[in-house]
């Protein structure tokens, strides 16, 4: 079994900044990629951010430029810098992992607030 623990969310000001960070623990032989979706209230779960063997990154087109991922691979850790945060990257953020031949696991999620 893996287990994801997240950290960091909360409430921000638009143009504020976050940091999230995702550890993952257990029995972890091979990583295939790590990273975050998000899921606003009404709407579908969508990918922001992973990052995948040899440190290959990929973002959805709503976040480019603004979030930064990142990966500390002795600590099998993930870290989403947030930047110049809107309103509409209000959503629950969920961390996820792909390993062991492609198995998903998921974090319990943690709440982005943006507003004023």
């Amino acid at each position: 079994q893996v287990q994801l623990v997240e950290s960091g969310g909360g409430l921000v000001h638009p143009g504020g900044s976050l940091r999230l960070s995702c550890a993952a623990s257990g029995s972890i032989f091979s990583f295939h990629a790590m990273g975050w979706h998000r899921q606003a209230p009404g709407k579908q779960r969508e990918l922001v951010a992973t990052i995948k063997n040899g440190d290959f990154t990929m973002y959805a087109d709503s976040v480019k430029g603004r979030f930064t991922i990142s990966r500390e691979n002795a600590k099998n850790r993930v870290v989403l810098e947030m930047t110049s945060l809107k309103p509409e990257d209000t959503a629950v953020y969920y961390c996820y992992t792909s390993v062991n031949g492609g198995r998903l696991y998921w974090g319990q999620g943690t709440q982005v607030s943006v507003s004023s």
